[in-house]
């Protein structure tokens, strides 16, 4: 048995043509798609890249693992105490140490170990290959690693290999001699006008007027990536920029499946295709960021091609990242560890018949602090900590008929926000119930002065929206953030 996991870091799956985008990016992953299993509602459970990455290594929510944001306590994996043995739990509960459990060789190409200081991200790999720029790597960098693999390893039997992709992470990065493919290409026609007008008097990080997180800031290094939206020109080289990188990105997986193919080892290999998170591109009002626990951060694509079995379906139900260990265990014939939170779906992959999960519940503590539902056709939102955002404390969408978030309806459906919050607190009190720890992470986070990037922002920030006539929402700001504020002298 082979297996090849693509992990396509800020990779949202409607700018992938095989869920159903309109422009040409990805040619060689729809090819992957047509011979496999779709899953068209699947979550990450934690956003965005450490809290994901450890959730689905370790098959539990943040809230047991106890990573959720990116700095500070919540940025490291819960020791096992008192209770821990000559080795700990990922030695056998991991996602590699499932594949080693099962006799095979595991090996891993990807800087994010480094990226985040997440060295448990190593747990059960027999070789590491640390691509070197933490992140910022492009396709034409990650794939002669590969390529490399493949021709010294390929042939042997009994391997996974895990290979982490960067290209449509910020910045943009695609080299200039792509060129644009996608230049007469139609933008997304639910940013009209009015709608971008209204995106450019946002107020909070990576909005159309803040591309750069907290300025409009560009760097001739990375000429795709704008500093700020002000017009459709400025949007076009937004979503153009991501989908080149995109489009870069499949160039080169397309390479790795030709040298498959020409070593005789495409028929019979696994092949998942999945990301940590996916990317605003408007939803909120965010642009080239996943900063929130909502649709275009939180759903992520899932393709898993298993030679054998079902192939070319679509599965709508829903699902989350960390589920992939426990359906692993099934089709390898392994038992579940009982750490993991996920619960298996590999009779989707044997047959079209399989539900997904009643509903789901995604975190994002990193850039905001928020908790989501997703049910039925509603997303709902509670915010915690609004990451200087000005969020309402609900928010509540019909994802059938407003899949980009743009009307809240909180006040409206004050009825589904109320079956929301009671889902979520089912949700909350099985995992509280269910650890040795009595503290949730979440709060850990805005105890220690908010989430990571967020954190000590907001003077200069203010500064910047006085200066670019936003300086209404100052008190406001003020009002719901003091802390930060005194903290600053101001």
């Amino acid at each position: 048995m082979r297996v090849l996991l693509l992990d396509l870091d800020s990779m949202r799956p409607d700018h992938l043509g095989c869920y159903g985008y309109g422009r040409d990016t990805s040619p060689n992953i729809d090819r992957i798609a047509a011979e496999g299993v779709r899953f068209t509602n699947y979550y990450t459970s934690d956003a965005p890249c450490l809290p994901s990455r450890t959730a689905l290594m370790t098959g539990q929510f943040g809230i047991h693992n106890g990573v959720v944001g990116h700095s500070g306590t919540a940025a490291d994996i819960r020791s096992e105490g008192i209770g821990r043995g000559f080795r700990d739990r990922l030695v056998t509960d991991s996602m590699p140490a499932l594949f080693r459990r099962s006799g095979m060789k595991t090996a891993l190409i990807s800087p994010f170990g480094e990226r985040h200081s997440s060295w448990n991200f190593y747990a059960g790999f027999n070789e590491m290959y640390n691509t070197g720029k933490g992140g910022m790597e492009s396709a034409e960098e990650v794939s002669p690693v590969v390529l490399d693999w493949i021709e010294r390893n390929g042939d042997q039997d009994d391997w996974m290999l895990y290979v982490n992709f960067w290209d449509p992470h910020t910045p943009y990065r695609a080299p200039e001699s792509l060129g644009n493919p996608f230049a007469g290409d139609p933008l997304p026609a639910w940013i009209t006008d009015d709608v971008l007008a209204a995106h450019t008097r946002k107020v909070g990080p990576h909005s159309a007027s803040e591309i750069g997180m907290y300025d409009n800031r560009t760097s001739p290094e990375y000429p795709r990536h704008p500093g700020e939206i002000r017009n459709r020109d400025e949007l076009r080289r937004m979503i153009d920029g991501y989908d080149c990188g995109v489009r870069h990105m499949d160039d080169h997986i397309g390479a790795i499946f030709a040298l498959l193919e020409q070593k005789g080892l495409m028929d019979d290999l696994i092949v998942i295709i999945t990301a940590d998170h996916g990317e605003n591109q408007g939803e909120l009002g965010i642009y080239g960021e996943h900063a929130t626990a909502d649709q275009g951060t939180c759903r992520i694509p899932m393709i898993i091609r298993w030679p054998g079995l079902t192939k070319g379906s679509v599965h709508e139900g829903l699902h989350y990242h960390l589920d992939l260990l426990p359906t692993l265990a099934d089709m390898l014939n392994l038992e579940h560890a009982a750490s993991w939170d996920g619960a298996s779906y590999a009779d989707v992959l044997r047959s079209e018949e399989a539900d997904g999960r009643e509903y789901l519940v995604v975190s994002q503590c990193a850039h905001v602090c928020q908790r989501s539902v997703r049910f039925g056709d509603w997303l709902y939102i509670r915010t915690y900590h609004d990451g200087y955002h000005l969020f309402d404390r609900e928010m509540l969408f019909n994802l059938k008929d407003d899949p980009y978030e743009q009307r809240n309806l909180a006040q409206e459906r004050p009825d589904m926000c109320k079956e929301a919050v009671y889902l979520l607190y089912e949700w909350h009190d099985s995992m509280m119930a269910s650890m040795q720890h009595d503290v949730d992470p979440l709060w850990t986070v805005i105890k220690e002065g908010g989430p990571t990037h967020a954190k000590g922002e907001l003077p200069r920030y203010v500064e910047r929206l006085q200066a670019t006539g936003r300086g209404h929402a100052v008190p406001e700001l003020m009002k719901r953030h003091p802390r930060e504020f005194a903290d600053s002298g101001r």
